[in-house]
């Protein structure tokens, strides 16, 4: 996939305020530890994740997501009457009908002549979302498309913190499938695409890659559907297998974007990946031979946010400063399934708003938006 005329506007996310430390999870796990005389630190060391944030409980999914696509129209600066589509691309959702894009929609004021509805591609939601737009700017159906998602990880976290202390017949083996749901954090996350003729100054979108390797599709798996239940989940994940395999479809689908871009690894000044965890992060950028120091993480202090990890990372390193005009990034999705997106960006011009939402419940609406970087919260957290 090529294109030429469509830019990235603007980037929109809003962070929670409550953290939530590795430490504190694995006091609460003290149960499990105790009976499998588990160390502790064990969870920090394993996943090089110190911290992740939640949203206060009775969050809705659907209210943030209007929050980040505030931010990100705002930041464009672009009337809401030229969006052309609305999509909602987190696994996380607020029913099983109708779509929460229909909720975005409507609170965002956006045009009744627009394409409304949510894609459901595990950790690729949102960069999902962000090529079915692309493509409509592409083929001039559309000016300008919103893909916007949020992720909460507090349901599914609790969840499992309150079954691996009541389940007496974990072994230190079998607990190992529940290790990746401990890493699970919150964000929300908006990305405005435009045609250039909208956003002249834009970063332009180079072109794309896209791989399935679905054999694979067992090694992560949640239970059925738990939307509309309180969305309480439990997962089960093979890691170790999964990042083998994860990373061999990183690779292949690595060599198809540089194709796709006639870009070379060197071409490549900055790389922003999914957040999964420290040695799922060295092993891939190893493999696709590409240096750690050009690679912007936020794994360390928001776990991994799911749909939004990617985005909100590539928010959070343009909001800090760490990509500059002129050069070429690549944002490395990789999901359950396995399911492989890969993105060539050369970085101009695209604003950044975020904000923080406070964690108590009878706020509903987010703090005021402002840069997050401008505040230099990004920065101290990088610090």
């Amino acid at each position: 996939m090529r294109y030429s005329r469509v830019r990235i506007a603007s980037l929109g996310y809003t962070l929670p305020e409550e953290r939530v430390t590795s430490d504190e999870l694995e006091s609460r796990l003290a149960p499990l530890y105790e009976r499998l005389k588990l160390p502790e630190g064990r969870l920090e060391l394993m996943t090089g994740i110190s911290e992740r944030r939640f949203f206060a409980p009775g969050t809705r999914i659907g209210e943030v997501s209007v929050d980040s696509g505030r931010l990100a129209l705002r930041a464009a600066g672009i009337d809401p009457g030229e969006i052309g589509a609305l999509i909602h691309g987190s696994v996380c959702r607020d029913h099983l009908e109708p779509a929460t894009a229909a909720r975005v929609h409507f609170e965002l004021g956006l045009p009744a002549e627009c394409h409304v509805f949510d894609v459901s591609n595990a950790c690729l939601g949102l960069l999902t979302g962000a090529l079915q737009i692309a493509n409509l700017i592409e083929l001039g159906q559309i000016r300008a498309g919103l893909v916007v998602g949020t992720e909460n990880g507090r349901p599914l976290v609790e969840h499992t913190i309150d079954s691996l202390n009541r389940d007496t017949a974990l072994t230190r083996r079998s607990v190992k499938s529940a290790v990746a749901s401990l890493t699970i954090g919150s964000g929300s996350c908006a990305i405005l695409l435009a045609d250039e003729s909208l956003c002249p100054d834009g970063s332009p979108l180079v072109g794309g890659a896209v791989r399935a390797e679905t054999r694979h599709h067992q090694l992560c798996q949640s239970g059925s559907d738990e939307a509309g239940a309180d969305m309480r989940p439990l997962m089960a994940t093979d890691s170790e297998q999964l990042m083998r395999e994860g990373v061999a479809v990183g690779a292949a689908t690595f060599e198809q974007l540089l194709y796709e871009t006639g870009w070379q690894r060197e071409d490549l000044q900055r790389t922003f990946c999914h957040q999964v965890g420290a040695a799922h992060r060295k092993l891939m950028l190893d493999s696709l031979g590409l240096p750690v120091e050009n690679d912007f993480c936020t794994l360390q202090w928001l776990g991994n946010t799911g749909s939004v990890a990617l985005p909100i990372t590539l928010s959070a390193g343009a909001d800090a400063g760490e990509i500059q005009s002129g050069q070429n990034a690549g944002l490395l999705g990789i999901g359950s399934g396995i399911h492989c997106v890969m993105l060539g960006v050369q970085w101009r011009t695209t604003p950044v708003l975020g904000a923080t939402r406070t964690s108590r419940t009878d706020q509903a609406a987010a703090a005021p938006p402002v840069p997050l970087g401008a505040r230099g919260a990004m920065r101290s957290l990088l610090n």
